[in-house]
């Protein structure tokens, strides 16, 4: 039984596990009560971040590595294009972006925008940070307008790196999707897989019901 560590960015996890049909449990992880008073959690990553898993003996972070393991591990799966495949280079490219480029960039927006004291929530880094996002959705906008996914015609799991991304940025408030964008989401979010995630991960499913209400 794979267990997943925390929701956030789990939320990718537990979404691939669901297009995948594996069996997994969730475990929660609250940050915001404080990880150091979550010791199991700090034997699993010392650094306290999430997510995590446990694949029997196997234990991981960072939920882009995650992906390529189980997807390694437990495929083949159509979520991944074979390397020979022309769709490998669109999909490893979005994969990655999906993080690197973008939830990793909005992340700081994020938190400057909601936890620095006031005057510091429009910081030179913050507004950097939120180029950056800006520069990298470009690249999703432009493959968007060639073809309904990020890899192609098929649904792979660069989408459910990118999608998670996309509505980070927008639940939090922080950026508002384009028409492009918004019917993106509403394409990858609709699948069934994603319906499951969602029913599975609490803390998701309630923060974005908040967000609808904003």
């Amino acid at each position: 039984m794979i267990t997943v560590f925390g929701e956030g960015r789990g939320f990718r996890v537990v979404w691939l596990l669901e297009e995948m049909g594996l069996a997994y449990r969730l475990r929660p992880v609250d940050l915001l009560a404080g990880v150091e008073n979550d010791p199991e959690y700090l034997a699993i990553n010392p650094a306290g971040f999430i997510p995590a898993i446990r694949d029997g003996e196997v234990t991981m972070v960072e939920s882009i590595a995650i992906m390529e393991y189980l997807i390694a591990r437990y495929g083949p799966t159509p979520l991944a294009p074979d390397p020979h495949d022309p769709a490998f280079a669109a999909y490893q490219q979005f994969l990655h972006l999906g993080e690197a480029g973008l939830a990793g960039s909005m992340y700081f927006v994020v938190v400057s925008r909601n936890l620095a004291p006031e005057a510091e929530r429009r910081n030179w880094g913050a507004r950097k940070a939120l180029e950056v996002f800006e520069s990298r959705l470009g690249l999703v906008t432009r493959q968007l307008a060639r073809s309904p996914y990020l890899a192609g015609d098929s649904f792979t799991a660069a989408d459910i790196s990118v999608t998670y991304a996309l509505e980070f940025a927008q639940r939090s408030g922080c950026f508002a999707l384009g028409e492009a964008e918004q019917a993106y989401v509403a394409r990858t979010s609709g699948r069934d897989a994603y319906r499951r995630a969602m029913e599975t991960c609490h803390a998701t499913r309630a923060w974005a019901a908040e967000a609808a209400r904003r």
